[in-house]
């Protein structure tokens, strides 16, 4: 069976950056299991694995476009400190989820200054080249229930 849509592939990766440091890899027994087709992983990373089949193993690179966007300035926002109900305690780094106009999203605190703090709701590998050493562990057909849902089931998949 080859990785192809409505198929549940699993994988276990390491991700790297340009410079080569490990950005995320999956814990060893524990591979990423996802339905193919379904935009449970990057376009560019999901495009290399069709038509692979179990027991594969492949180098990938995918570019920011096909990985986690460009880096978008315009999602970078300087909010007022008293927005925050406890600002005192907000830290460099901190993430939470914020109302946007295109709907909730992750934001990371990349500055504090005395009278505001500096949110970015990039991703964090946004612009970033993406370096993928993926072997797959293996490919089965998705049950109905995991192509209406769009997601795998059970074992390092969505549970509910």
């Amino acid at each position: 069976m080859q990785a192809a849509n409505q198929t549940v592939v699993s994988i276990d990766y390491t991700l790297t950056d340009d410079e080569g440091d490990v950005l995320d890899a999956s814990e060893p027994g524990s591979p990423l299991v996802y339905l193919h087709g379904a935009d449970n992983i990057i376009p560019g990373l999901e495009e290399a694995l069709t038509g692979k089949s179990k027991g594969e193993s492949l180098k990938v690179v995918v570019s920011a476009e096909d990985g986690y966007g460009e880096y978008d300035e315009t999602l970078v926002a300087e909010v007022e400190r008293d927005r925050f109900p406890d600002a005192d305690q907000v830290e460099l780094g901190d993430q939470f989820q914020a109302n946007t106009p295109d709907g909730p999203r992750m934001v990371t605190v990349i500055e504090i200054s005395d009278d505001a703090i500096t949110i970015d709701a990039n991703h964090p590998l946004a612009g970033e080249t993406l370096h993928f050493d993926v072997k797959i562990v293996d490919i089965r057909a998705a049950t109905k229930d995991e192509i209406q849902h769009g997601h795998a089931h059970g074992e390092g998949g969505h549970h509910h």
